[in-house]
């Protein structure tokens, strides 16, 4: 389904008469698109004429257009799940004037789930199912067959030998269509259905929730609790049932043709079963349902909805719909935000907040990039400035409270989030509000926190803009002046040992001496780490790599762009300090020791470095985790660095695989073009098997080459979950030894750094699990450590 807008003036008068009739029908069919995509929106008219108006024009077209519209409402029903009533409706009086019709439309539903199943698009599969249980109240389906497509379902839970995240597809799948279905259903097929509850039920309590730790946004249960999704969904539901299937939220528009719709024959449908598990299916992780508003916190207007009411999962479900739809046009998604159906009933500005966090924060990911969550929120305050703002600083002071017990992963998101916005609203914020952070140990999260927004905001700004904005009595929490710090910077530095040759390096560089008279230069600097009279060149010269780093660091201290620049045009040289993993690991110290002060110019010239090949990803690792910046490991910059590295050499991974997947496609086809061509000349036959042999020759290379880069990636999670490994088993021995409390804030954000690698790269890591079973997360390992492990196993359990 297209998403364009329409513009009936954009081409008008631009076509020759003598085109317009091949044109016609195009133009009707884009008529039809927009008329069914629109149906539903703000109109004069009611709903329910609007329906009946368009279910006339789309009969009438049905002559000519049935295919067209056939896909139509098949892509609205997988795409705009947010209209599924009012969809749903429309294909009943369809249904109502045209049997046939109603029937083509389930088979082609039917259809386009297999195949958003095969593909793994269990989303879209969901919206699928959804609307077609709605059908059953618009009497377009019998519900005698919706319960055997659903026990289908739930039969998958009986399986063996399935990972569960499969089987908990399948029963949420069906959970989430009860809200629309359940009441008639239990009306025609009670029996049938309280079988299904009762099978249901059996697998909830069987089921592994050793996840659900590592997916909570905070560890405490208090004021909300954090509920695996399928239990708190259930929980609804039972409700549901209690209070007799009765909700109030959801659209009915079928109720008002109710006396066309019974009139109407009913479809069975054809009986389905589920596709079998594929090693290769990649299905939806279990998620903890994210709560930060009850009742209580929306004083004035509607009562929000209790956690365990289906009205509160319908709301959401609604708004997560809404966005999903529209995240990539940020005023649209604000405005049909802001415009839900019912939003008089309901605290809406109060749902839409927590909906928007829930995504932001969800773990591992969030569904859509971080930067679209804010842009949206600042859309929303600019579309409800008499009442939005005031709803998100309430919920900015609730997430600040609740700070000690979150999740680390998700205060980095919080950080990214609140400095963004602020740069937004001229970093306005009562700050001393947040006062009580300055009299607790800078280490725990609330000092933290403050202080690392006001590090972002500053990358957003400036340095004196940060001093401006915040009271004196902060100014232990401003981050200092991004300046370089250049050790050989003035005479009083004579005394070190690498000052005399600084100067004649910066003179060098300054009257552009080749690389070669700089490398004869730094030949003569004094090794340290050498006697006299041991043989030259044998061991590593730290003080060459100081002196030329620092110096060529400060003349290119300017700009960005500066450093780069001297990155690239010295880089023969860099390359010639860096062959030895400890030349590595001192190029990465200088750049901290020069830029300490700057971790924004720290994390882009690592990233340079790794680019350019200077210093390589496990080099990095192996600095990060070093006693040198031991001091820093809490930071925020330091784990930027650290999850970018991992990026690039998955990136590297998949480039090289890519590559040989292409040159074996390349291959595959030429020689089924020389078989097909046997009959030909034999010179033609001799070209072919030139290329045939240089392209084997080439995919030989390429294996070689991922082979290679896998040992790299798979070194470099060894390296990064060793150094984890040990920095926790040190301080779990020196807390067991003293008799000291272990969960200390260095721990806490220690053991949850370790989850956030675990997360974010599950599905590079899910290849190397053999590996790290057998040398790392060994029984013998600390339980403490051990859990984090055996949580992210039980993830895709």
């Amino acid at each position: 389904m297209s998403r364009r807008r329409h513009s009936d003036s954009e081409n008008e008068g631009s076509q020759p008469h003598k085109r317009r009739r091949t044109s016609e029908p195009i133009e009707i069919e884009d008529r039809l698109e927009s008329l069914i995509c629109r149906v539903g929106e703000k109109s004069t008219s009611s709903l329910e004429s609007n329906l009946e108006g368009l279910a006339g024009v789309l009969e009438a077209d049905l002559p000519n257009y049935k295919n067209k519209i056939l896909r139509i409402l098949c892509s609205v029903a997988r795409l705009l799940p947010e209209k599924l009533t009012v969809y749903t409706t429309l294909v009943g009086l369809l249904n109502a004037r045209n049997y046939n019709f109603g029937g083509e439309f389930v088979e082609a539903m039917i259809r386009q789930l297999k195949e958003t199943l095969k593909n793994n698009l269990y989303n879209e599969a969901v919206y699928l199912v959804r609307f077609l249980s709605d059908l059953v109240n618009c009497h377009v389906i019998a519900a005698p067959s919706m319960v055997a497509m659903f026990e289908n379902f739930i039969s998958v839970t009986q399986e063996e030998d399935v990972p569960q995240v499969r089987s908990d597809w399948f029963v949420y799948m069906v959970l989430s269509c009860l809200p629309w279905v359940g009441k008639e259903l239990y009306e025609k097929k009670d029996a049938e259905m309280d079988r299904l509850f009762s099978q249901i039920e059996g697998y909830l309590k069987g089921r592994v929730k050793a996840h659900a730790p590592m997916l909570q946004v905070w560890t405490a249960e208090k004021p909300h609790p954090q509920e695996e999704y399928l239990d708190c969904l259930w929980a609804q539901i039972q409700k549901l049932k209690k209070d007799r299937w009765q909700e109030r939220h959801i659209l009915r528009p079928y109720i008002a043709f109710d006396s066309v719709l019974c009139e109407a024959l009913q479809h069975n449908l054809p009986p389905f079963t589920p596709p079998g598990h594929m090693p290769d299916a990649q299905y939806p992780m279990p998620r903890v349902v994210f709560r930060m508003f009850d009742y209580t916190d929306a004083p004035e207007g509607p009562v929000m909805p209790g956690s365990h009411s289906v009205e509160r999962f319908v709301i959401e479900e609604n708004l997560h719909c809404i966005i999903q739809t529209h995240w990539k046009e940020r005023k649209t998604c604000a405005a049909q935000l802001l415009s839900y159906p019912g939003k008089n009933k309901i605290p809406l500005n109060y749902h839409i907040v927590e909906v928007i966090f829930g995504e932001l924060f969800q773990l591992p990911t969030p569904p859509h990039i971080d930067v679209m969550y804010t842009t949206l929120l600042i859309e929303l305050c600019k579309l409800q400035p008499g009442s939005l703002p005031q709803v998100l600083a309430q919920a900015t002071e609730m997430l600040y409270m609740r700070l000690d017990t979150m999740n680390t992963s998700c205060i980095d998101r919080l950080i990214n989030w609140f400095s963004h916005h602020l740069s937004n609203f001229q970093f306005r914020w009562s700050w001393d509000d947040w006062s009580d952070c300055l009299t607790v140990d800078p280490e725990k999260p609330k000092p933290k926190f403050v202080k690392e927004v006001l590090e972002k905001s500053m990358r957003l700004s400036y340095h004196q803009r940060m001093v401006d904005i915040v009271p004196a009595t902060f100014a232990a929490l401003i981050p200092a002046e991004p300046n370089f710090i250049y050790k050989y910077e003035d005479e009083s530095a004579s005394s070190l040992p690498g000052y005399p040759a600084s100067i004649t390096v910066g003179n060098a560089i300054k009257n552009r001496a080749t690389n070669e008279e700089i490398l004869a230069i730094l030949k003569e600097v004094p090794n340290p780490n050498q006697e006299d009279d041991d043989d030259e060149g044998e061991s590593f010269n730290p003080l060459k790599i100081d002196v030329f780093l620092q110096t060529l660091l400060h003349l290119a201290a300017k700009s960005f762009s500066h450093s780069f620049s001297a990155l690239g045009k010295f880089h023969e040289i860099l390359k010639a300090l860096t062959e030895r993993d400890e030349g590595k690991l001192h190029i990465l110290k200088v750049v901290y020791e020069v830029w300490r002060n700057h971790p924004q110019m720290i994390a882009v010239l690592v990233d340079k470095m790794i680019r350019t090949q200077i210093v390589d990803c496990a080099a990095v690792a192996n600095w990060l985790f070093s006693q040198d910046m031991a001091h820093e490991f809490t930071r925020l910059f330091v784990w930027e660095i650290l999850h970018s590295t991992i990026r690039k050499m998955n990136k590297h991974v998949q480039k090289i695989q890519q590559e040989l997947e292409e040159a074996k496609d390349k291959l595959e086809k030429q020689q089924h073009k020389r078989q097909k061509d046997s009959g030909d000349e034999e010179d033609m036959d001799k070209n072919s098997e030139d290329e045939e042999g240089q392209l084997e020759e080439q995919i030989e290379r390429l294996q070689e080459k991922v082979e290679s880069a896998q040992s790299e990636q798979k070194n470099l999670f060894l390296v990064i979950f060793q150094r984890f490994i040990m920095l926790l088993t040190e301080h779990l021995v020196r807390c067991e030894t003293g008799s000291v409390e272990i969960s200390t804030p260095w721990y806490k954000n220690c053991i949850e750094r370790l989850q956030q690698v675990f997360l974010m790269h599950h599905v590079t890591i899910q290849q190397y699990m053999g590996t790290l079973e057998n040398l790392l997360f060994t029984a013998e390992l600390d339980p403490h450590i051990l859990a984090v492990y055996q949580q992210f196993c039980a993830l895709q359990l």
